[in-house]
This record gives C-alpha cells, sequence and structure tokens, in this order.
C-alpha cells in the first residue's frame, strides 16, 4: 500500500480546459497545490503557455492531457507540450510517434492504457489487455501510464487498476484519472497502490466535499483526505 499518492489537480471540466484558468489559480495560489494541469483543449495556445508559466512560477508540476483519439491531433497536443515545457505529457496513444516528438525534452510521458473513445472520453480494454500494454510501455521508455478506470465500460474499474499496477511494477508511475469524485475512491486508489490521481470536474462541479460552494473549499476537502491518508500510514 502507498504511503501517500500525489493529487493533481486539473483545471478541467467535461474533458476541457475551464475558463478563466488563471484566475482560479490566483484564488488557490495559497494552498501550495504541488501538481496542477489542463486539457489540450478549451483553451488557446497563448494561454496554455501563460498556465504553464504560472504553474512553473508556483512551484508545481505541470500536467498537460490529451483529449483527442486521432493521430494528427494527438502528435500536434505533443509538440505543444514540449514547446511548451510542459514537465509531464498524459494521455494520446500513438505511443512510438509521440517519445519520438518529445525526444530531448524535459517533458515525460504517460499514454492512455486501454482504449480510450469518445468524448468525454470513456475506455475500453480489459485487464489483461491493460497489464500487456502497461508492460509494453515502460519497455518503450514511458515514464508510466494514465488510466480512465472510472470510465471503463466493459471491466471492473479495480480490475484494472490493479492489473496496470502489475503491468507497469515499480518501474512506472501510475495515474488514475477521470470520474474520481469521493473520498471513498481515493482511499481505494491508495490500497491498489496508485501513485497518483487526478481531480477536476468533482471540483467544479463542488461535488467531493458536499456543501462546500466554491474551488478553494473543494480543494480544501481533497487535501484533508490526503493528509488522512498519510496520518494513517
Amino acid at each position: 500500500m502507498q504511503a501517500s499518492m500525489d493529487f493533481i489537480f486539473m483545471l478541467t471540466h467535461q474533458d476541457r480546459t475551464v475558463e478563466d484558468p488563471l484566475r482560479i489559480l490566483d484564488e488557490v495560489a495559497s494552498l501550495g497545490l504541488r501538481h496542477i494541469g489542463f486539457k489540450d483543449v478549451g483553451a488557446s495556445p497563448r494561454l496554455l503557455a501563460q498556465l504553464t508559466e504560472r504553474i512553473r512560477e508556483a512551484g508545481a508540476i505541470s500536467y498537460m492531457e490529451v483529449v483527442s483519439t486521432d493521430p494528427t491531433g494527438s502528435l500536434h497536443s505533443a509538440e505543444i507540450a514540449r514547446d511548451l515545457g510542459v514537465d509531464r505529457l498524459l494521455g494520446g496513444t500513438q505511443v512510438d510517434e509521440v517519445l519520438s516528438v518529445l525526444w530531448g525534452s524535459q517533458t515525460s510521458y504517460f499514454p492512455f492504457a486501454g482504449r480510450p473513445v469518445g468524448h468525454p472520453t470513456r475506455l475500453e480494454g480489459d485487464q489483461t489487455e491493460i497489464e500487456s500494454q502497461c508492460q509494453t510501455l515502460i519497455d518503450k521508455g514511458c515514464a508510466g501510464a494514465d488510466l480512465l478506470a472510472f470510465r471503463s465500460i466493459q471491466s471492473n474499474p479495480l480490475e484494472l487498476i490493479a492489473a496496470a499496477r502489475r503491468g507497469l511494477g515499480s518501474r512506472g508511475y501510475l495515474i488514475v484519472a477521470g470520474s474520481i469524485n469521493t473520498p471513498e475512491q481515493i482511499r481505494t486508489l491508495r490500497k491498489l497502490g496508485v501513485d497518483a490521481f487526478t481531480i477536476g470536474s468533482a471540483v467544479f462541479d463542488y461535488v467531493f466535499a458536499p456543501g462546500a460552494r466554491s474551488v478553494r473549499d473543494q480543494l480544501e476537502g481533497i487535501l484533508r483526505e490526503c493528509t488522512a491518508l498519510i496520518d494513517s500510514s
């Protein structure tokens, strides 16, 4: 069981970067978030550059998640992430091509495990496929995998997470993303050995912390849960 997990705050809602993300960053700056991300859709290239710089200035690790499942769109997003100097690129399935784009840059790559489809993205793929694919990702030189476990349309999410953990072994960083909105899910992810999880829509829909009616209050609820996990270890 993990002693702790990284919480990645995604400035996203319904698989798009939210409007006015810079203002939101200012509002939550004092929380000291260490992992902050955004999507490759919903914001102009200029705004993405500003976001990346603002996250860097805050001393946090920056993430960009690829929404497009189109090969051309995914490669274009990889080029943007590389040119912006994003720390970690999530998503996409054109692994060899994206690694080639990122070669020599500071951007590490965490492709989708399984087969993402549609928008908002859902996940196809069973445990055997996920485990084998994660092994291959590490062998190719990826830093880990981005797993949309709770958006699976054919398999048990917890079984997929366990399969991804087996596939990555101790060499890969496992990120579980999408549709995480309860403290119980976070506790389960920790038990399964997940390295990091993302939350975006649950913050902006005010559903993670019932009764908390601001983005800051929602984030404080998530951070309290993370602290409780560390204290209980």
